[in-house]
């Protein structure tokens, strides 16, 4: 059976831990087909990121148009933008983008800023599945996320700017918050005891990408994305990949 299509348009990791190496593991390990966009060149490991190189934004459009020429694209997943015009060239071209989900990447899982929100203001409106973390959507709201309460706060404001749903995740107990349908669900998960999460934001909004290619129903599709995160955190917590946090085990 042909596979499902799925893109994703992010920035390039070179320790292969985070953004499209990341998206195309887990693109490849759910059994989907991955394509690609690329906004940036990161130099990157697993102690942090030293240098960042944006894509001009005429070559980000060559690329994308490229792949939506070609390919039955069933799902796309927004990373790293970096740059404005390209978030207003993604916002251009999102009715053509079916199943959107955007990992809002202003703040890595290290702790390291990578944007600012003007990179990717013009797609938190849009009719997407929005994923950001505590931090981002501190970032986004103007307001700090930290507690429960503070999540779920944060997810009805961003999905009143017109989100088709929004998923805080991040928190210490391994509990995210789905905003959907004009409700917020807390989505309890097991915490995995691991310094290993490099990538785990984008893994997530990869998977959830990959299961509403497939059919799955929002609430359905980040039930199983965040099973599988925590499978993939758990399968690579013994890993000693690099001197930092390491990666997960996509394959597990």
């Amino acid at each position: 059976m042909t596979p499902p299509v799925v893109l994703t348009i992010a920035g390039s990791d070179s320790g292969g831990g985070a953004g499209i190496q990341a998206d195309l593991k887990t693109f490849a390990a759910l059994g989907a087909y991955g394509t690609s966009v690329i906004t940036a060149v990161t130099a990157q490991n697993t102690l942090g990121v030293t240098a960042i190189h944006p894509i001009p934004v005429d070559i980000v459009a060559a690329q994308l148009d490229a792949v939506l020429a070609d390919f039955p694209v069933a799902a796309v997943k927004v990373g790293m933008i970096g740059d404005p015009a390209v978030a207003a060239l993604i916002a251009d071209r999102a009715d053509r983008l079916p199943n959107l989900v955007v990992d809002p990447v202003l703040v890595a899982t290290s702790g390291a800023r990578l944007a600012d929100t003007a990179a990717v203001a013009p797609l938190v409106s849009h009719h997407c599945v929005l994923t950001p973390n505590r931090q981002e959507a501190g970032a986004l709201t103007g307001s700090p996320v930290e507690t429960p309460e503070e999540m779920v706060a944060a997810a009805e404001l961003l999905a009143k700017r017109g989100a088709r749903a929004v998923v805080v995740t991040g928190s210490e107990t391994a509990a995210d918050v789905l905003w959907h349908d004009g409700a917020a669900e807390t989505l309890r998960g097991e915490s995995v005891p691991t310094a290993n999460n490099h990538g785990s934001g984008c893994t997530f909004s990869s998977a959830v990408a990959v299961r509403l290619a497939a059919g799955d129903s929002v609430p359905v599709a980040v039930r199983a994305a965040k099973r599988y995160v925590t499978a993939a955190l758990s399968g690579g917590s013994d890993w000693r990949l690099g001197a930092g946090p390491g990666p997960l085990n996509h394959f597990i």
